[in-house]
């Protein structure tokens, strides 16, 4: 990953040590942005399985996860359904509210909570959390206001890359790696 900033690496993985909650975008971010329609006006999106699977760590790790994003979908609902993600708020043009319900509900302070985003309404939400994630795909604006930037784009593993990255910080991602091979 890619530091911005000028936040140094020390710094970066102090930040990370302390998430309690990540909150990511779906657009962009766990897809890879493209907005596929047939001609029906029946939506398609594709999830990366191995971002799947490191959600589904981080909520084994006791990390919470929500999703806030700006499109509403059933096809998100299904899938965070399937991984086990409750908090999820779809239709938030500005993410502030849903943002603050879940400072609300959580009881988290700001700098317990990562957000991942590729693109401007991000922003309002990644300049409050203790630490922000942009993809490697994501709008130059954003990547320059994040303290990191992943390698990897989104809906391609990048979501996976700072999953993996948060419980390595917190000393539970080999632990976590290797219960798969008992």
């Amino acid at each position: 990953m890619n530091q911005t900033l000028n936040v140094s690496a020390e710094t970066i993985k102090n930040k990370a040590q302390k998430i309690k909650l990540v909150i990511f975008d779906i657009d962009g971010v766990l897809t890879n942005g493209d907005l596929q329609f047939d001609n029906e006006g029946n939506e398609y999106k594709t999830f990366n399985s191995l971002d799947g699977h490191g959600i589904r760590m981080l909520l084994a790790s006791g990390i919470k996860v929500a999703i806030i994003t700006g499109r509403q979908s059933e096809l998100v609902k299904n899938r965070m359904n399937d991984l086990g993600v409750e908090l999820v708020f779809q239709g938030c043009r500005d993410k502030r509210p849903a943002f603050q319900t879940l400072l609300d509900r959580t009881r988290l302070k700001k700098s317990q909570i990562a957000y991942m985003g590729d693109d401007l309404p991000d922003l309002t939400v990644m300049t409050q959390v203790g630490l922000a994630v942009a993809v490697r795909n994501a709008h130059v604006f954003v990547k320059e206001n994040a303290h990191l930037v992943t390698e990897l784009t989104g809906g391609s593993g990048a979501v996976r890359e700072i999953t993996d990255f948060i419980l390595r910080c917190q000393n539970l991602l080999d632990d976590l790696q290797t219960s798969y091979l008992k």
